[in-house]
């Protein structure tokens, strides 16, 4: 991993830097919200519009790269966002914040998508993995040093505004000046929807719900902190546990997952995260709170990848990397619904709904594994003692390129357990005409 950092630092800085903006400006908005009476109701929508821009922008973006190129799309988000983030204080309107955060959630994702791209052409077959864990390490320590930048200003002024603008736009600088050749960009076309449910409707499912979880601890987070009436600081550290625990806990999980039933283990996390996350309900207890910031943190992010890895046993090869994007729609969607379900449900109960919400879904997560199980036997594959199916880090943030990386990962790890005596005619050897090329096969041919 330390050989990725040495040869990739400028971009990997970037990122962090991109990563504080992003983390900064949700929960800097959230606060602001709060002081100016907006409801909670009025939030939820506003923060809903993130994970729509962002959702779009996932099929729209790469176009635009296609079409002009990796440098002059990421020059023109980035500055795009650098705007914006200046004027959320200037207009403080619902519906200026709105166009604002569904301008900003498109303009990330496009971001994130010619990011990964360099990320990847840097990257060996070696050293992908490695790449793709530290890519996630960053996304996660740039959102919990968010949190304690938000300590250094006044959520009524404008310097928590402005800071994000300026370390966007100082991101530029390491990876613009770092970049060499601009790789040759080719999407694979997202699986089918009815064929990705048929193949493994529990990762499907699963996707959707913690599409919902996600964009609540995202989106929604300082927006039950204020109106829970925390302090900013209270506040920051909650958030800050979120993310802490997923990033702890996301290895050991990965290590159980690749020795143990997939489906034992997803229910599991999924049912002690729902159990534990009602102890945000004890408003009264901060400790409290933050075991159920880190109990849902902990538990919803390492099961993304979880599902994926899960889905993997019942999917062939070649479909493995367009399943990624059909992953990533499913998640999306439920992402843009989640923060408005949620300031639903605690416009209506309080600011306890938030931890319902999110409990209440993970639970749903947990009872319908079980199900899945009494209507599917655990697959032939997983159960070979020569076949513990690698599981690959990735987080719900990433675009489809980091998604399908994540999957050529799987793919080159599969491909080593079985050995060169697999018979091409098997659907799962290493025979593979019709899987998309990646970024090294284009450049080598």
């Amino acid at each position: 991993m330390f050989t990725v950092l040495r040869s990739s630092w400028p971009l990997f800085l970037g990122l962090f830097m991109m990563m504080i903006g992003n983390g900064l400006q949700g929960t800097v908005l959230g606060l602001r919200g709060a002081m100016e009476s907006f409801s909670t109701s009025t939030m939820s929508y506003v923060m809903a519009c993130y994970f729509a821009g962002f959702l779009f922008a996932s099929r729209i973006a790469p176009r635009l790269i296609r079409n002009v190129g990796h440098v002059r799309v990421f020059a023109a988000l980035g500055s795009t966002i650098s705007a914006i983030l200046i004027l959320y204080p200037t207009l403080v309107d619902p519906w200026a914040w709105m166009l604002g955060r569904v301008v900003i959630g498109f303009c990330f994702c496009g971001v994130y998508i010619t990011c990964e791209s360099w990320l990847n052409d840097s990257a060996t077959n070696e050293t992908r993995g490695k790449a793709l864990s530290l890519y996630m390490i960053v996304q996660l320590a740039g959102i919990v040093a968010a949190q304690y930048i938000v300590l250094l200003g006044d959520v009524g002024g404008y310097v928590l505004f402005i800071i994000p603008s300026v370390l966007v736009s100082l991101a530029f600088a390491p990876i613009l000046l770092s970049v060499g050749t601009v790789p040759a960009f080719q999407q694979t076309k997202p699986l089918p929807l009815g064929r990705l449910i048929s193949a493994s409707p529990l990762a499907a499912v699963g996707m959707f719900l913690l599409g919902g979880v996600f964009a609540a601890q995202f989106g929604m987070a300082a927006v039950y902190g204020a109106e829970a009436g925390m302090s900013v600081p209270q506040i920051s550290t909650m958030i800050s546990a979120i993310y802490i625990a997923a990033l702890v806990l996301q290895y050991p999980i990965g290590w159980a997952s690749d020795r143990v039933d997939r489906r034992i283990l997803i229910v599991a996390i999924s049912l002690i995260g729902g159990v534990l996350g009602l102890l945000g309900l004890f408003s009264g207890s901060y400790l409290c709170t933050l075991i159920a910031a880190a109990a849902i943190g902990g538990a919803s992010n390492p099961l993304y990848a979880l599902l994926i890895a899960y889905a993997n046993d019942y999917l062939d090869r070649d479909d493995m990397a367009a399943a990624s994007g059909g992953f990533l729609f499913v998640n999306g969607v439920g992402a843009v619904f989640g923060p408005i379900l949620v300031g639903f449900v605690m416009s209506t109960v309080g600011p306890g709904g938030y931890w319902v919400y999110m409990s209440l879904l993970l639970l749903a997560l947990g009872a319908y594994g079980l199900w899945r199980m009494t209507q599917r036997s655990r697959p032939a594959m997983a159960e070979a003692e020569s076949a513990p199916v690698p599981y690959t880090p990735v987080l719900a943030s990433a675009t489809s390129v980091a998604a399908e990386v994540a999957q050529e990962v799987y793919i080159e790890a599969e491909e080593e357990l079985e050995g060169p005596e697999t018979s091409p005619d098997d659907p799962k050897s290493g025979s593979l005409p019709q899987d998309p090329p990646t970024i090294d096969d284009r450049k080598a041919t």
